[in-house]
């Protein structure tokens, strides 16, 4: 339950400060098979130059490193975190390249080289600990390309609103009434299901359900990335989005399928308001996922004959997975904002891209330490509560595994629950040191396993 989650989360979070000084940070592991959450550009600054940047050049560096120990498990499976303690971390260095190759365009290209794995190789609860762990692991470094992508800007009209150059950005000017069309390379998370506070592992919360609606099952290949065009329109204190994207060539793969032969398409209305003179946004995201995927029920009638676990390849054929989330974020003051998600997908259908969840509910707040004479410095806390349909949890109990779930049995059932808290420190102006403490209930939907503690360490530097 989530005052279960709660209870432990206080006495949790006096030790996440040490837990740099852990020798459990030595260990390593093996391949992993399971995701990251995108990183989505930070919103551009009021102050920002009018005059229109042409090239642009920035980098950033993240590591997280994460530890949980021993926790109560009647047994672990083939997609559970491990009982035993575990601790893991992951290390990235991206360069942002672009260049206005003329007048309202962007063109970007993000080369990145990524090392490490998620706990339990990034499996073992839907709402994973870590948006920065990628669902493929490598103990050496590795390049990957993750964007590469044309953005144009066709002005509308209406006033004039100042842009800071920034990561994937140009800083300059743009009309408050335009079209952006986006082609190429890119993240979903890039253009859809944004939050002020909540969607940047990099630089506040670290869980997946956090940082994303748990339920939105966005087109990406293991990374967090896929292929295809999106367009925004903004109208007023309105915006509305609309893309279709290349799926993965199967469920959960490392490979984005070409030809929009399986695709995804996802919209978006959003509304801008002020609320006691301070800014807010409201969402509305829907999509549907058209591919080759399995119907849960029929991958537990097949186990229930042969006497093996579920599988849901044999049974694969096209099929549509739709689903909807709301997303709020609110400033209370210039230091204060809180944020809000919740959403639901179809839950007879094995989810395609992201991670296991039918429902899921999260809720938060961030505080800036200005009252405390640290005004860059962040504090934030947030709860989630994640559930799975019934035909999900039948299909995990018969030995079915998931995208990042599944534990061999499901004896059990019950909704995952998590509460997540950070501070972030501003070493300087271009670095940040986090500590992180999450504590997560019925991991993977199981009322035998949990609660676990979780203690997270990043440092982050961008310029």
């Amino acid at each position: 339950m989530v005052h279960q989650a709660l209870r432990l989360l206080r006495q949790a979070a006096p030790f996440a400060l040490a837990l740099s000084a852990s020798p459990l940070f030595a260990q390593a592991g093996s391949s992993a098979t399971a995701g990251s959450a995108p990183i989505a550009p930070k919103p551009a600054a009021p102050e920002a130059d009018a005059v229109p940047e042409t090239i642009a050049l920035h980098a950033q560096f993240t590591f997280v490193g994460q530890a949980h120990p021993a926790f109560r498990a009647r047994s672990d499976g083939p997609n559970s975190l491990r009982s035993g303690g575990d601790a893991r971390e992951t290390t990235d260095l991206t360069v942002y390249a672009g260049v206005r190759p003329w007048k309202g365009a962007e063109l970007w290209i993000n080369p990145e080289i990524d090392q490490g794995f998620g706990l339990a190789n990034t499996l073992g609860a839907a709402g994973f600990p870590s948006g920065e762990a990628y669902k493929v692991g490598k103990r050496a470094p590795y390049f990957r390309l993750q964007r590469f992508f044309l953005r144009q800007t066709i002005a509308l009209g209406g006033p004039s609103e100042p842009i800071a150059g920034d990561l994937n950005q140009l800083g300059g000017a743009r009309a408050s009434n335009r079209v952006v069309l986006t082609l190429g390379k890119i993240s979903v998370g890039d253009v859809f299901d944004t939050n002020s506070y909540a969607h940047d592992p990099r630089a506040d919360f670290l869980n997946w359900t956090v940082i994303e609606a748990g339920a939105f099952d966005y087109a990406a290949d293991a990374w967090g990335y896929t292929t295809g065009g999106t367009a925004e329109l903004y109208r007023g204190r309105f915006a509305v989005r609309a893309g279709l994207l290349n799926l993965s060539t199967v469920p959960n793969s490392d490979r984005i399928d070409t030809g929009f032969r399986q695709y995804e398409l996802v919209g978006e209305i959003e509304e801008r308001h002020t609320l006691g003179g301070q800014p807010g946004k409201l969402k509305l995201t829907g999509f549907a996922n058209h591919g080759r995927m399995a119907r849960l029920a029929e991958a537990t009638a097949l186990a229930a004959t042969t006497g093996l676990p579920a599988d849901p390849a044999p049974v694969r054929r096209f099929a549509t997975r739709a689903g909807v989330s709301v997303n709020l974020e609110q400033a209370l003051g210039t230091d204060l904002g809180v944020f809000a998600r919740g959403g639901f997908a179809d839950g007879r259908y094995e989810a395609f891209e992201f991670t296991d969840v039918d429902r899921s509910v999260s809720a938060g707040l961030s505080v800036a330490g200005r009252r405390w004479h640290r005004a860059d410095d962040h504090v934030g806390v947030a709860l989630v509560v994640n559930a799975a349909s019934r035909a999900r949890q039948r299909y995990l109990a018969a030995g079915g595994l998931g995208i990042l779930v599944g534990d061999g049995s499901l004896l059990h059932p019950a909704s995952e629950d998590i509460a997540e808290l950070y501070y972030d420190i501003a070493l300087a102006r271009a670095a940040h040191l986090t500590a992180d403490v999450q504590a997560i209930d019925h991991p993977a939907y199981n009322r035998d396993r949990g609660p676990v503690a979780v203690f997270g360490l990043r440092l982050h530097g961008q310029i």
